[in-house]
């Protein structure tokens, strides 16, 4: 079922979101400051290709430098990228075929806002910290 929905989500959103991610990345990668935003960026986007049977998970050592990190890529890169998984989750859910895939748009906006301090594991990695993706 995971490759299926994989498939389906690859088509219609994941290759549209990580052409996104990829832009942000590659544009934070232009200085030295901003290479670990593009790191992230290329994570998610990665994660954004290809989402069903992986989740996300916080980071236990993420500390300060990582909220301060947050707040430039909620301004920079994260509302951009939020807003286009709400469009198209919005489209998709116009659909009865695209709602699974419009929610699961929905759930990757925290992410897309606040990527640092974040992890992306195996969905069925037993981990104690897990956040629903």
């Amino acid at each position: 079922m995971r490759l299926l929905l994989n498939i389906l989500w690859l088509v219609v959103s994941g290759f549209w979101m990580f052409l996104g991610y990829m832009l942000a990345g590659a544009l934070w990668c232009i200085t030295i400051v901003g290479i670990p935003f593009g790191i992230a960026s290329f994570r998610i986007g990665l994660f954004a290709l290809w989402p069903f049977g992986r989740t996300v998970v916080v980071k236990p050592g993420a500390g300060v430098a990582s909220g301060i990190g947050n707040v430039l890529w909620f301004i920079f890169s994260g509302l951009w990228l939020a807003i286009g998984h709400a469009v198209l989750g919005a489209i998709l859910c116009i659909t009865i075929i695209g709602i699974p895939l419009g929610l699961a748009n929905f759930k990757l906006i925290p992410i897309s806002l606040f990527p640092l301090g974040r992890d992306i594991v195996p969905a069925d990695a037993s981990h104690p910290a897990l956040v629903t993706t």
